[in-house]
């Protein structure tokens, strides 16, 4: 690890959870909190964050959800290492996987991640279009941002292969990807649920947070769309509950 000026540490869920971070690179967001809060999970469910990068949404999710058996898979081995000390200094217990998502199968079992045995996977791959985005100099955050044409279907296959039958896949996308994220869930995945996120009201949604249920058949449903900031610029009332972790977002069956 680089020397302790380069890291700080922040505050998220209102100061629920403190995570030390590079101050250079990819830095946790809004994203990753936004993704705890759309994911179902229940004590005693085995749940696994891909591409945990510090642990953000898996330790939130974790913090949220007392209980659960939590992997944070991460292939950059110093955020992995950041990961494990954040777990720790947030008394969260969570073990810490350093691996390539797209990674074979055998890889995955020999790191403990065997097909069929998972419960809940979340996930914020990589989503910028490399066509439409100019990558940052910095190797580590242009890995964390810029996807390959194959980077969300080997991510969901890699999820789908893990998951149990009817276990619940959570992720965030960018919203103009939306076609390549159904094409992607359409092979193993149903009962998908697509919550729109909006940055301004009246302005076309940014991101999207969709959950699929492996094995599933039943149909796709479409949420009303989460506003981030009202009119005059301000964060919304829901969005501040939500990174302060008094609230979740509403992508379960009623």
């Amino acid at each position: 690890m680089s020397e302790a000026v380069d890291i700080t540490e922040d505050a998220f869920l209102g100061g629920q959870l403190r995570l030390k971070q590079k101050r250079s690179g990819h830095r946790a967001g809004h994203d990753a909190i936004l993704l705890a809060a759309a994911t179902e999970a229940r004590r005693g469910d085995r749940v696994v964050d891909f591409g945990a990068g510090i642990g953000t949404a898996g330790l939130a999710l974790a913090r949220r959800v007392p209980g659960i058996g939590l992997s944070l898979v991460e292939i950059d081995p110093e955020l992995a290492e950041l990961a494990r000390a954040n777990a720790a200094a947030n008394a969260l217990a969570a073990e810490i996987i350093v691996l390539d998502v797209t990674a074979d199968a055998q890889v995955f079992a020999a790191n403990g991640l065997s097909p069929d045995s998972v419960d809940v996977v979340l996930m914020n791959p990589p989503f910028n279009d490399p066509a439409r985005h100019r990558g940052s100099p910095d190797q580590a955050r242009h890995t964390a941002h810029v996807a390959t044409e194959e980077t969300l279907n080997a991510w969901v296959h890699a999820a789908r292969r893990i998951l149990r039958s009817n276990g619940v896949l959570t992720l965030i996308w960018r919203a103009d990807g939306i076609a390549d994220v159904m094409a992607a869930l359409s092979r193993g995945f149903g009962s998908i649920a697509i919550l729109p996120v909006h940055g301004e009201a009246g302005q076309p949604a940014i991101r999207v947070l969709m959950r699929a249920v492996k094995g599933s058949r039943a149909p796709t449903r479409l949420l009303p769309g989460l506003m981030l900031n009202d009119e005059t610029g301000a964060s919304k009332k829901e969005l501040v509950e939500i990174l302060e972790g008094r609230a979740a977002l509403p992508l379960l069956e009623p």
